[in-house]
């Protein structure tokens, strides 16, 4: 509960902040906030979810009441974003503020992954395989290669770069701040996986950067990370019981602000999904074979987790003979059609052919089997007491080897489990890749019940937040994809802006619906070349880069040169000429997919029309979501009335929320999709709006 002196503490931290930022105005809905984001972390399983629009000031008044109230009971607070630009904006701007406003001192951490770090083992060995062109030198030198191609000149520049400036302290190692961007290949190679990674063992371990960041988190009463390696660290368990609390504080210790919170359910999903791609497994056990022989010869042991090499030998052909045979079964069973684009064979309601999870149970067991080994194998390695770069490139290889044999593992179990009663199936499916590879798939159809046994049942207090988390205030959809306690608090706070009088929402009288290709596309480009302010500053929002593209080919020639078009060059390149464009008065029209309805901050003139071509309904290919809408139609429930629309509409609402970002911005939200006035659910998506002022034109 909150006590007296924390209640005064935040009133204080307010006052503060009020008198302390220029031109600061006092908002109802930013001060609500305040008090339900302090009443929900202050009580221990706390739980809220705030819905918090565009202008309320959110990062201020959680940090006012999550710092307050995690200093009076002497624990963490963690806040998770979904996007970079927050989590820097959080360090470098919000936190700093608000601790210089209030005089307080307290130490802050931005924890990342070990991939948004330099390893400098792998730096070394990297620079070091320039010179060496020999590799290793004990036969496998194609297994431990660093280089899976001959490296380009600008990898070799960059890479003497990064080495000088890491080597002369120059650089900390965080790949977001490296003095050169590298390439894909070469970013690879210097950076790694916890499987690749060696830990204390690693001769490099006292210079590594990500266990310096690591301490630095360790030691800090705030830290800022990203939601995936939250997530990841919720999901790993402890070693003597429990989840999380492996790479960031143990989550009882800990109260939880998810910033961005609309995109949790989706990462909690990826978090467990799985995959196998069939021949491309084969061929990494024959190179893992290679490997394992080498540190059988490496460590002079004849036997390695109880097994000798012959024997273990065998158990990778069996896995081998196994993975063939499961290719084969699938091929008999499911011929994909030559039309399809993307072929896909998925199990209704998750189940798949009897003769399919046979194979599968005993892959899982051939797997784990392997699993063990390899494992004995990478300590065995590890633990010898002379080192050298063989032993390092043997581990790392290993180590990543241990990864891929943990996803396979997890694909297995899915496909050969049982799916728990009462509760949604397992989406379980099959595609084809471009190359003529099968690829096996697992994954959740929902977050609820991981979300309920990893985060709210075990955190002491958690806060979701975001600026569309409901249906127009109804956060059933939502609260059902995070497993919501009952006893959680929902709130939708309304907006702080004047909607009615700043925006207007209008809705076209077009002909053609959304599933006309041709005619819808041809009519957008009509209206947008017909209406569109092509002196103004103005974003189009599409559902599918097919959609853009086909708009594009019609729009006049006039108009394209107008149009900025997201993947014709980097997103944070396309705003900047976007803004260079519109504040030079030359008028410029951002093209853009799903990200651009989000996270985009285009304040005053830089954006005055948002047009958003067609309703962002989701792919109804998506296995995940089908699989989990034959199940609420397997309870008599609608799926596309309890689920699509309701996501629909936050997406729609989020979009909606590109045009008003201040107080003295106006505009128009155009919506180019008749749905909205033809079918029944239109109404309730336009009704769970913010208050636009409204035209919508009637079809003559």
């Amino acid at each position: 509960m909150l006590t007296d002196e924390t209640k005064e503490s935040i009133r204080t931290a307010y006052t503060r902040l009020k008198e302390g930022l220029p031109g600061f105005r006092a908002r109802a809905s930013q001060g609500k906030m305040i008090a339900e984001v302090a009443k929900a972390l202050s009580v221990e399983g706390g739980a809220a979810i705030i819905e918090a629009p565009t202008g309320t000031g959110k990062s201020m008044a959680y940090l006012i009441a999550g710092v307050e109230v995690a200093r009076a009971q002497k624990k963490k607070l963690l806040i998770a974003t979904a996007t970079i630009a927050l989590q820097e904006q959080l360090v470098q701007r919000d936190i700093p503020l608000y601790l210089k406003l209030n005089g307080r001192e307290a130490k802050v951490a931005l924890a990342k992954g070990r991939g948004r770090y330099v390893c400098p083992r792998n730096l070394a060995m990297a620079a070091n395989s320039l010179q060496d062109t020999a590799q290793m030198g004990l036969g496998f030198e194609a297994d431990l290669a660093l280089w899976s191609k001959p490296p380009a000149e600008r990898d070799k520049q960059v890479l003497n770069k990064l080495v000088g400036a890491f080597d002369r302290h120059e650089w900390d190692g965080d790949m977001d701040n490296a003095p050169e961007t590298p390439g894909d290949l070469l970013r690879a190679m210097i950076t790694t996986s916890a499987g690749g990674c060696t830990g204390r063992k690693c001769a490099q371990f006292m210079a590594c950067p990500f266990f310096a960041a690591r301490r630095a988190v360790g030691d800090a009463d705030i830290i800022v990370a990203n939601q995936d390696l939250v997530l990841a660290d919720l999901t790993m368990p402890r070693e003597e019981d429990g989840f999380g609390g492996v790479i960031l504080p143990k989550p009882d210790e800990v109260l939880y602000i998810f910033d961005e919170g609309h995109h949790v359910p989706s990462k909690a999903i990826d978090r467990g999904a799985a995959e196998v791609h069939m021949s491309a497994t084969v061929r990494q056990l024959s190179r893992l074979g290679r490997q394992i022989h080498a540190a059988y010869s490496l460590t002079d042991k004849e036997v390695i987790g109880k097994l000798a090499l012959d024997a273990g030998d065998e158990k990778l052909q069996e896995l081998s003979d196994a993975l063939e045979e499961l290719e084969k079964d699938i091929r008999l069973h499911w011929l994909p059609s030559p039309n399809d684009e993307e072929p896909m064979y998925r199990g209704s309601l998750g189940q798949l052919p009897e003769s399919w999870v046979e194979h599968a149970r005993v892959l899982y067991v051939f797997t784990g089997e392997i699993e063990r080994w390899v494992g004995a194998v990478r300590r065995a390695v590890l633990e010898m007491t002379e080192s050298g770069p063989t032993n390092e490139a043997l581990s790392r290889e290993l180590g990543m080897a241990l990864e891929r044999i943990d996803r396979q593992l997890r694909t297995w179990r899915a496909w050969s489990s049982e799916d728990r009663e009462g509760g949604p199936p397992l989406a379980r499916w099959v595609t084809l890749s471009g190359d003529q590879q099968l690829v096996c798939h697992a994954s959740s159809v929902s977050a609820g019940g991981l979300l309920r046994s990893v985060l709210w049942e075990n955190a002491s207090a958690v806060v979701m937040t975001s600026a569309t988390l409901s249906a127009g205030g109804n956060f059933r959809t939502f609260a059902d994809a995070v497993g919501l306690p009952d006893s959680a608090v929902t709130l939708s706070l309304p907006s702080p802006f004047n909607l009615a009088a700043q925006a207007r929402l209008e809705v076209p009288a077009l002909r053609a619906m959304p599933d006309a290709r041709e005619e819808h596309a041809q009519e957008i480009s009509d209206w947008l070349a017909a209406n569109l302010d092509w002196a103004a500053g103005n974003l189009v929002l599409f559902t599918s880069r097919a959609k853009l593209d086909r708009v594009l080919q019609k729009l006049p020639i006039e108009c394209v040169r107008k149009v900025r078009a997201q993947g014709s060059l980097g997103k944070a390149q396309l705003v900047a000429e976007h803004i260079a464009d519109v504040e030079a008065g030359k008028g410029s029209t951002l093209f853009g997919l799903a990200s651009f309805g989000e996270g985009l901050d285009l304040p005053g003139k830089l954006c005055e029309t948002v047009v958003i071509t067609q309703l962002p309904f989701a792919v109804p290919t998506d296995p995940v979501g089908a699989t989990y809408a034959e199940w609420l139609e397997s309870r008599g429930r609608n799926p596309f009335i309890e689920v699509t629309v309701p996501d629909a509409t936050r997406l729609l609402t989020q979009y909606c929320g590109r045009l008003i970002r201040t107080e003295t911005d106006h505009g128009r939200i155009v919506l180019l999709d008749r749905r909205v006035v033809t079918k029944r659910y239109g109404e309730r998506m336009l009704n769970a709006l913010p208050p636009f002022a409204r035209a919508i034109e009637r079809a003559a």
